[in-house]
């Protein structure tokens, strides 16, 4: 099969011959344009003028529409403006998607807004909320960082305006698709049709694909109109897709730069944060200059050019000044510019859910936080980022009034960021001396490897290089840096449990666990049996392992049930000696008590996610979980370590839920249904596939889409148990726990613990905490000879009024299961302080 990119070529060839088959030409006929084709770039558009170039800005020359008129129209106006002339053609409007897309498997952010439907509306598992719909989708893109106020038009974060449609080929009208888009284009914006050029143009993502109409004016492209309407075959045959689909996607900022013809992108979408810091910075905003650099911005795109150094010369020349001084004029502005941008980016995505990180999506977000800190060092600006994101939430209010809502959780989040980046910056001053010692000249994949190690700037790198050496840093650094994280993280993944058996013909398996989790015994019938081992059956109660949570154990016909799991629509059982033939009625028994404690602990990974969100930030998100018999875990995303009175308090609130007896309500709904009732909070566990989703919701606390076994009210958990905390990675935390039986063998576990504490320090298990302390405090004194012979007898007898085991574990700062050990280990170094101590 053809990759996306050469379905593209060989399409567009195609299109190109017979543009009258794939383009509303009817329409532009009508409104009196005529085609012909780019001198410069080749490719055929659509104007009313006569001219020889397409007008792209690289190929007439920058951006001319600084000086042309149309209608002024805000940032917000824009979307308000086009939502209402939208509403007008019966389309929906409806609410922007996260920018964290925890719906789609295939990607961590949303990067246009026609992705908020992909994978499920577009491949038809699921219904789209309206048949035609607008949406002002924000989103993030990190491939054109380094351009980020240097051309005046590029952005990480940005609002693509879609105006889409899920429809057959019956409703398909792509002539009046077109002429919608003409009306905002020459009544929204006020342009006239002879300012406006059409590029034909196809696209082609996933293995689906269809034509594409751009529109430009004025140098800029304004948006554009994709007509999904065809899929590759295996053999590379073109077939009908069923679902046909519009994507006209409009950058919002950018409709706004060219409504109100301000200097900069930046300064048309967040015109009031720009403002705020040009006055808290005392910088000399240069409008006169800023508006003759703009046009030649473009010149200076680091995905295009060659050689960078040669485009810098070539716009000072022609600005008539040296490059020293455009710089010179350019650096505080691309700062100011790249800090207004960035922080917006950062406030929507931690809003959003996702944190800074080394890892996936959050190590974009540490990227251009670092950029940010690095240019408020560089200009030793009195900068607060919380307040920056502040100003961006007001700025945004009517438009997205939920940013407002997560400010404290921002600024402590921000906070312990901005700590870590000076924390490295002080651990790196001996790596960077190490690394000039040894290298004369830094290579650009060294400079990458300290940045995506160490943290270390480029900017750090030059501040402490010695005046012999001279360090050559590509422009496009911070592009290049993401780049190369993301091919040292990409990791094929696979199952073991791939095709176990061929389930050709075979109907899918009915799930009986769903609503019931008590079920013992059940009946079924055999539909295949391969190798004596592998069994599908017509409907099956045994839970495979999914989820998290492991499978079910138990017989069929008295055959031991060795394990249990998902292939596709079907669940294989693994059976041993299945000498069963299809046809057969089989007797099936779950081992019950194992059923219980797996529910148990999947039940209470609902109530511990629910509860730290509540006690730690809207920021919490499940990052991973597991369910055995022995005890659970939940990962979260949190950006540090809990203190034990953290776990108290989340044991507490846990064990309050259980009191509460709080029903548990599971339902099937359809997912378009189901998103718009509960939001995006259904996916804490990751992407559900299925037209259908199973919705688990423990009123008040949480609610999730999952397949797992559940109790029916919370109060069947009957006790939950945290066990300790640790750090997964930067940015993930794992929560450890029990519940039910467990929990109640756990107690006596840790009873034990403390007896034996207890039987070390020759005291009560009241006074441990207490005797813990004093060995601790005399121990680092002995080791500094500051203990005499006399004095190392332990004789601490303050009795703890609260858990001694947790006491203890926070005194010696490590975790409850490790006191034994500790304990042993600073006893038999004290004896040997206190042979040598006088």
């Amino acid at each position: 099969m053809l990759t996306d990119k050469e379905l593209k070529k060989k399409f567009i060839k195609e299109v190109s011959k017979d543009p009258d088959k794939y383009f509303a030409t009817k329409i532009l006929k009508q409104h009196h344009y005529k085609r012909s084709q780019c001198k410069t770039c080749k490719k055929f558009f659509w104007s009313i003028n006569p001219q020889q170039t397409c007008g792209d800005a690289s190929c007439q020359g920058g951006f001319t529409f600084l000086t042309n008129s149309s209608n002024s129209l805000t940032y917000i106006q824009v979307w308000k403006e086009f939502e209402k002339l939208f509403k007008s053609y019966d389309y929906i409007s409806i609410n922007r998607y996260p920018v964290v897309a925890r719906w789609n498997p295939t990607t961590e952010f949303t990067i246009a807004s026609i992705a908020a439907f992909q994978p499920f509306v577009i491949n038809g598992e699921s219904e789209p909320p309206a048949e035609k719909l607008v949406i002002p989708q924000f989103c993030l893109r990190f491939g054109d960082l380094a351009n980020v106020g240097v051309t005046m038009s590029h952005m990480t974060g940005f609002v693509m305006i879609g105006q889409h449609q899920f429809t057959t080929k019956e409703n398909w009208d792509q002539d009046k698709a077109f002429e919608e888009i003409l009306t905002w284009i020459t009544k929204g914006l006020n342009l006239k049709k002879e300012d406006v050029i059409f590029h034909e143009d196809a696209w082609a993502g996933g293995g689906n694909y269809g034509p594409c109409m751009e529109f430009f004016s004025s140098g800029v492209e304004l948006g554009n109109q994709v007509y999904m309407m065809y899929e590759q075959g295996p053999n590379e045959e073109r077939n009908e897709l069923t679902l046909k689909v519009l994507d006209m996607g409009m950058g919002m900022e950018r409709n706004a730069w060219f409504s109100q013809k301000t200097p900069t992108i930046y300064d048309a979408t967040f015109p009031q944060v720009i403002n705020k810091l040009i006055k808290q910075t005392n910088v000399h905003y240069d409008k006169e200059f800023m508006l003759k650099y703009v046009p030649y911005g473009a010149y200076l795109n680091l995905d295009e050019v060659e050689n960078i150094h040669e485009a810098w010369k070539q716009v000072a020349k022609k600005m008539g000044v040296s490059i020293e001084v455009l710089k010179q004029k350019l650096e505080p502005m691309t700062a100011i510019y790249s800090i207004a941008e960035h922080t917006r980016s950062l406030l929507v995505a931690i809003s959003d859910g996702m944190l800074p990180s080394n890892v996936g999506g959050g190590y974009n977000l540490r990227t251009i936080l670092r950029r940010v800190l690095s240019f408020i060092e560089k200009f030793e600006w009195d900068i607060d980022l919380t307040e920056v994101c502040r100003w961006h939430a007001e700025e945004l209010k009517d438009l997205f009034p939920e940013l407002l809502s997560n400010i404290e959780d921002i600024e402590k989040i921000l906070t312990i960021e901005k700590q870590k980046f000076y924390d490295a910056k002080k651990r790196n001053h001996q790596i960077i001396t190490n690394e000039f010692n040894k290298n004369m000249m830094i290579s650009t994949e060294r400079l990458l490897q300290l940045y995506d190690s160490y943290g270390i700037t480029p900017e750090e790198l030059k501040k402490e290089a010695p005046k012999t050496i001279e360090l050559d840093v590509p422009e496009n650094f911070y592009s290049l840096i993401s780049e190369y994280h993301e091919k040292k993280e990409k990791v094929v993944k696979g199952t073991n449990h791939d095709k176990l058996i061929n389930t050709e013909n075979i109907p899918p398996t009915e799930v009986m666990y769903y609503n019931d989790w008590e079920i013992k015994e059940f009946t079924a019938t055999v539909l295949k049996v391969e190798k004596n081992i592998f069994v599908l059956l017509d409907k099956t109660a045994f839970y495979p392992t999914s989820g998290g949570q492991q499978h079910d154990t138990g017989t069929i016909n008295g055959k031991k049930l060795l394990e249990c799991v998902k292939q596709g629509k079907h669940i294989v059982h693994i059976v041993e000696g299945a000498n069963f033939q299809p046809g057969d009625t089989v007797v099936c028994e779950i081992n019950l008590e194992r059923r219980k404690q797996l529910t148990q602990h999947h039940t209470a990974t609902h109530v511990i996610n629910g509860v730290a969100k509540k006690i730690l930030g809207n920021h919490i998100w499940q990052a991973g979980a597991s369910k055995s018999v022995k005890k659970a875990r939940l990962d979260i995303t949190h950006f540090e370590s809990l203190t034990n009175d953290q776990l108290a308090q989340i044991e507490k609130e846990a064990n309050e839920i259980i009191k509460q007896k709080i029903p548990i309500k599971k339902s099937l709904m359809h997912r378009a249904k189901a998103e718009n009732q509960f939001g995006f909070k259904l996916y804490q566990g990751g992407a559900v596939p299925g037209t259908e989703i199973r919705v688990v919701e423990i009123e008040g606390l949480d609610v999730e889409a999952c397949g797992g076994t559940h109790l029916n009210n919370t109060s069947e958990i009957e006790q939950i148990k945290v066990l300790k905390s640790s750090k997964v990675q930067d940015g993930t935390i794992r929560i450890e726990f029990v519940a039910g039986k467990a929990a109640s063998s756990s107690d006596t576990k840790e009873s034990q613990l403390i007896i034996d504490a207890a039987k070390l320090l020759n005291c009560t298990p009241k006074q441990v905490p207490c005797r813990a302390e004093e060995l601790f405090i005399k121990w680092k004194k002995a080791k500094k000879s500051q203990l005499l012979k006399k004095d190392f007898d332990l004789i601490g007898t303050k009795e703890t009024i609260g858990d001694p085991l947790t006491e203890t574990a926070q005194i010696l700062k490590t975790q409850p299961e490790h006191i034994v050990n500790a304990i042993t280990k600073f006893l038999n170094q004290y004896g040997s302080l206190k042979r040598i101590a006088k």
